[in-house]
């Protein structure tokens, strides 16, 4: 076959493969892309829950830290009143929510006085638009169906954002004047805008989509991660111990577990359970992204003791790259710029979506003129 006609066909092929991925990446983003949009732009309100919550209930942050003695009576009180009621963990208070945060199985959350333990707020899903917007943001309200069809959006959108880099790439040599804003006509000036904002804010925009489609995938995004660095082997989680009809010290319980992870703030709580008499802390320890921390410690609660503990920081490059997969999708890095970058980054989605879809008519009017 002749040079020339090889080059041919190349090019009529390139042209092909070209012309079928504009259609795809046009009707996936008119499509999947809405949906796509509505939950990175949940995502971005979600990064001011903090802030969004004190300012819907002022009074959960009108309280003082407890000192040791009423953090081990309120927590004793917790222990007696809540775990038959589904109670799945506790958040200790802090300097940000200086008050209990109760989690239960039915997704609804309870505060908690932190000098006496008295309930002072009920948030549920189906009435708190924080908590529902959380639900759809992480589940499409459709618990582990839902999660599943966001692990799958997740791919398509990240194949929708590399196809858009590869549609618009000028070539090294053009890659200055691609980048130009245009006025007029108006296809040429939407599909300016779409083109060149995407490009530019391309690597944020993995970020966030990435992270946020492994984290649908968390066991195994860990399990590759640690295999890929060649881990040492995790820390085994001790094994279960039966509970007692018996009180606990809490205050000893308290004090093992931060002996045990010295430095590291004490964040969550898991209590015994009826098939489990063991108790779970979760700690941030100095260094850690993620807000409530990944460091761990068991105890055996009726006698004090610590039966293992995980400082995260210690762990293997694996884990700690999947530790840093939540705090990065979430603003949790680099303070106020992280939290300004997520949010910003939410707005993107329905701006491709406009310009995309503002692009796609001025196309057709322009085609049937």
């Amino acid at each position: 076959m002749p040079a020339a006609t090889t080059v041919d066909a190349s090019a009529h092929h390139a042209g092909a493969v070209r012309h079928w991925l504009k259609r795809l990446h046009l009707w996936v983003g008119l499509s999947v892309g809405l949906v796509y949009a509505l939950i990175v732009l949940s995502g971005s309100v979600l990064v001011l829950q903090g802030p969004l919550l004190r300012l819907m209930h002022p009074p959960l942050a009108a309280h003082a830290l407890p000192d040791a003695a009423a953090r081990t009576a309120v927590l004793t009180r917790i222990a007696h009143e809540w775990p038959s009621r589904g109670l799945r963990g506790a958040d200790l208070p802090t300097a940000g929510l200086p008050v209990w945060q109760l989690y239960f199985s039915d997704g609804s959350r309870r505060y908690l006085d932190p000098s006496n333990g008295d309930l002072l707020l009920t948030r549920a899903p189906g009435s708190d638009p924080l908590l529902t917007l959380r639900d759809w943001h992480t589940h499409l309200l459709a618990g582990k169906t839902g999660e599943a069809v966001l692990g799958v959006l997740g791919w398509l959108m990240l194949g929708l954002l590399l196809s858009g880099v590869w549609l618009w790439w000028p070539g090294r040599r053009n890659l200055r004047g691609s980048l130009r804003i245009y006025t007029q006509p108006p296809a040429r000036r939407w599909v300016s805008w779409h083109r060149n904002v995407g490009a530019i804010s391309l690597p944020l925009l993995l970020l966030v989509t990435l992270t946020g489609t492994l984290m649908v995938y968390g066991a195994g995004t860990r399990h590759v991660l640690q295999a890929l660095f060649a881990d040492a082997p995790a820390t085994p989680t001790p094994a279960r111990i039966a509970p007692r009809p018996q009180a606990i010290d809490w205050a000893a319980v308290l004090d093992a577990a931060q002996h045990a992870l010295p430095g590291a703030e004490l964040r969550r709580i898991a209590l015994p359970a009826a098939n489990d008499g063991r108790v779970t802390i979760r700690a941030r320890a100095p260094g850690e992204w993620h807000p409530v921390g990944r460091s761990q410690v068991w105890l055996d609660p009726y006698r004090a003791q610590v039966l293992g503990a995980v400082d995260a920081t210690a762990e293997g490059t694996g884990a700690r790259l999947s530790n840093a997969v939540y705090p990065l999708h979430a603003g949790s890095v680099g303070g106020l710029a992280g939290k300004l970058l997520v949010l910003l980054c939410g707005l993107l989605p329905p701006f491709f979506l406009v310009t995309g879809f503002l692009f796609w008519r001025a196309r057709r009017r322009r085609h049937r003129r």
